[in-house]
């Protein structure tokens, strides 16, 4: 896996890619009880949808919500075909719904952000432009804004562990903003039904010796709703994946 930073993707060729080949983009986003903010994201994903490509859909897994958010995002679908609209049966925290999206994804990018769209339209395209050269780019925070010390602390432990255990050199490997092209997945099976699935995508990239470009931004903070992933059932879940997949792979 060959990583570089923003600064360093004009060092080298793009591979044969050309900047100005149009590339469908696929939109994807899992979902779990997002009902105060779901409607502003697929609002803004669609005005910036039509500058980046004139082939694009807003692909959302809908994580067994209990909110009410499915219903507005069911809604949103049957007005507008660019929006494709998934529910899973249960809760498979997160895991399952980032597989879902992925495997629903059907356009040449797959652009995946968080559902609370934590990624600003300005820093959307800059970073979309970088995925001619790559064939993953991954975003990572220059700022931390909102976070509390123990969501902090969490954070700096599981990257220590996943540095640690599988030497991947990813700044955030849960960045909630990722842009990654189809060809890289189309043949992956993600095993894990947690946040560890995001390790799962770089294992992938390594073995296939992928080109991995971290974009420096600022994640926006939540305007609405609560973030899911420090619960401790996830947690947990987290490392009992990590700890399966070390032990188990190849």
């Amino acid at each position: 896996m060959n990583i570089l930073s923003k600064e360093k993707t004009n060092e080298k060729p793009a591979r044969g890619r050309h900047r100005d080949v149009p590339l469908s983009i696929s939109f994807v986003m899992p979902m779990f009880n997002e009902k105060a903010g779901i409607g502003r994201t697929v609002k803004e994903i669609k005005s910036l949808a039509g500058e980046l490509t004139h082939d694009y859909e807003i692909v959302i897994v809908d994580d067994a919500s209990t909110d009410g958010c499915g219903d507005i995002v069911d809604g949103l679908a049957e007005r507008d075909d660019t929006i494709k609209f998934f529910r899973l049966k249960s809760n498979t925290k997160f895991g399952g719904a980032f597989a879902e999206c992925f495997r629903r994804a059907s356009r040449d990018v797959i652009v995946y952000m968080d559902s609370d769209m934590p990624v600003s339209i300005e820093d959307v395209r800059a970073s979309f432009a970088l995925i001619h050269e790559a064939d993953i780019v991954t975003g990572f925070s220059t700022v931390k804004k909102g976070d509390t010390v123990k969501r902090k602390f969490i954070s700096g432990v599981y990257n220590l562990m996943v540095q640690s255990l599988f030497h991947l050199g990813i700044k955030d490997i849960n960045s909630g903003y990722k842009i990654v092209r189809k060809e890289l997945v189309k043949d992956l099976n993600f095993r894990s039904l947690s946040p560890f699935i995001d390790v799962e995508l770089f294992l992938h990239a390594r073995n296939k010796n992928a080109r991995v470009v971290q974009y420096p931004l600022i994640f926006c903070q939540r305007q609405g709703g609560k973030s899911h992933i420090t619960g401790i059932p996830i947690i947990l879940a987290t490392f009992r994946d990590m700890i399966k997949l070390k032990f188990t792979a190849g």
